[in-house]
């Protein structure tokens, strides 16, 4: 494994920020191999080092994040009685424990789902104090109008009497079966579905094509994933700037 800095390393296992960091190691609280470190800039084997914080051994556990393109009739869970799930699809070699989808998709919903076992940047990408993007296309019964768009960006009142929050719809295109795509920055159950029919346009196809600034890959068919590369793994984590950026891995 290629040697990474030690206080990325332990940001990313959430020992603390790197701020916090910095001054545990300054009071002489982060070992390696039994010396002190002061230095949180040094780099290290995190697979190969033994590293201790105030005394407790620190075990490196290299995180995981799949992009997966969810078909229709898979559900966003890690198991279910009566259905496939999302981890399901992934390869034997690749359901390493503790893999989990972060946020969920319809059953009947396909598109873009982040599997993966950091649980710290699950947390941020789907805390609703966040309100990270998330884009979609859609089909929907009838003709979208600049009317819709006007009510999508004041906030639907759905007909359970929600307020949904300022949402951008563009219509690609507008007849019987209109073609649009939505950004939310919000996530309540079935919320597009919900949105739509309070205007009376029922959903017919829904698919997510982006989740915080990462774009869905389009070579990905129903059912393919593939790992996140270095840089979309930092677009999420910019969500929350209490996460650093993961770290190059071997």
């Amino acid at each position: 494994m290629a040697k990474q800095r030690l206080d990325r390393i332990l940001a990313e296992m959430g020992v603390g920020s790197r701020r916090d960091i910095k001054k545990m190691a300054r009071s002489g609280l982060i070992e390696v191999d039994g010396r002190v470190v002061r230095d949180p800039s040094l780099h290290i084997d995190p697979g190969e080092q033994v590293l201790c914080v105030a005394g407790q051994p620190v075990h490196y556990q290299r995180l995981h994040y799949w992009m997966m393109n969810k078909p229709p009739g898979v559900v966003s869970a890690v198991i279910d009685p009566r259905h496939r799930t999302v981890i399901d699809l992934l390869d034997e070699s690749d359901r390493t424990p503790h893999l989990f989808p972060a946020g969920r998709l319809d059953i009947d919903t396909e598109g873009f789902v982040l599997i993966t076992d950091d649980g710290q940047l699950a947390h941020a990408i789907l805390s609703p104090k966040r309100h990270v993007s998330k884009t979609y296309r859609a089909t929907v019964q009838g003709r979208v109008s600049d009317a819709d768009i006007a009510a999508f960006a004041q906030g639907l009142i759905l007909r359970d009497g929600y307020r949904a929050l300022p949402a951008h719809l563009q219509i690609l295109n507008a007849g019987e079966r209109s073609e649009v795509e939505i950004v939310l920055r919000e996530g309540k159950f079935h919320q597009i579905k919900r949105m739509f029919a309070a205007l009376g346009k029922p959903v017919l196809y829904l698919k997510r094509v982006a989740f915080g600034g990462v774009q869905l890959d389009p070579s990905l068919p129903p059912g393919g994933y593939r790992a996140l590369a270095d840089d979309e793994i930092a677009r999420l984590r910019e969500t929350d700037p209490r996460l650093p950026p993961r770290p190059a891995e071997s």
